[in-house]
């Protein structure tokens, strides 16, 4: 197993991709705690998941939350060797009907929820541990009405470079995944009900060269690799999990003849 004996604090651990990276990283022997808001999600995924996982409720938002949430976490699991900042929200900001609210909570979750929770987490990491962040393709490829995810997403870019110079001399791996579109419940605000969704996903996958979205499997197999010592080399690194929708947009099925 890639994490016997190894602990993980996942945030937004109660669904989509965090919920995936936790069932596997249980089943790859690490004892895990994760972070979420919806009390009745953190409790299916205990349940499911049973003595390898602690849930956690913690808005990230709220810095004292979440400070409380990663003391919680090292009391349970004693020490960190791996912290996935993954939760995060994507809401539409379009020029001219967007609040001052409304942009700066997608902010405070995204980059400010970030930082706070990896500098909680930081005085309990071990040498070697490994801090992995959630990206976006989203930061690059200028998608409309997408203005604050965008800017949160290219910062928490810009961040794990500074995060990885800063902790380096500690020994702490910091990398990130560039995430692409993947089937998960972000989509449910744009696409309510089975049918919508499949419209969605048709459209979508035009735009990707492999031709459909990812599972939510795939990422979280990139993330193991992250968060194990196969990558005990990787400092810094920016790894694109899309389908090839930033590295070779050219071959996507839109382009084809």
């Amino acid at each position: 197993m890639r994490l016997k004996n190894k602990t993980a604090l996942i945030t937004g651990g109660n669904s989509g991709i965090g919920l995936a990276t936790a069932r596997l990283f249980v089943a790859e022997g690490a004892k895990v705690a994760i972070t979420g808001r919806n009390q009745s999600t953190l409790d299916a995924a205990e349940k499911e998941l049973g003595s390898g996982l602690v849930a956690l409720q913690a808005d990230m938002t709220d810095v004292a939350a979440i400070e409380k949430a990663v003391g919680a976490a090292v009391e349970k699991l004693g020490h960190l060797d791996i912290l996935f900042a993954n939760a995060g929200i994507a809401r539409a900001t379009p020029v001219g009907k967007t609040s001052l609210d409304k942009f700066e909570e997608i902010l405070k979750t995204n980059i400010t929820g970030v930082f706070f929770t990896i500098q909680a987490a930081v005085p309990h990491m071990n040498v070697g541990a490994s801090i992995i962040l959630n990206g976006s393709v989203v930061a690059s490829l200028g998608n409309p009405e997408r203005s604050a995810y965008a800017a949160s997403k290219a910062g928490v870019a810009a961040m794990t470079r500074v995060l990885a110079t800063e902790l380096s001399p500690r020994g702490i791996r910091v990398n990130i995944v560039r995430i692409g579109a993947t089937r998960t419940p972000i989509w449910s605000a744009s696409a309510p009900s089975p049918e919508a969704m499949a419209v969605l996903e048709k459209r979508i996958a035009k735009s990707i060269p492999l031709g459909r979205l990812a599972e939510v499997d795939e990422v979280a197999k990139t993330i193991l690799f992250l968060a194990s010592d196969d990558s005990s080399y990787l400092q810094a690194a920016e790894i694109a999990v899309d389908g090839g929708a930033t590295g070779a947009p050219a071959g996507a099925p839109i382009f084809r003849l």
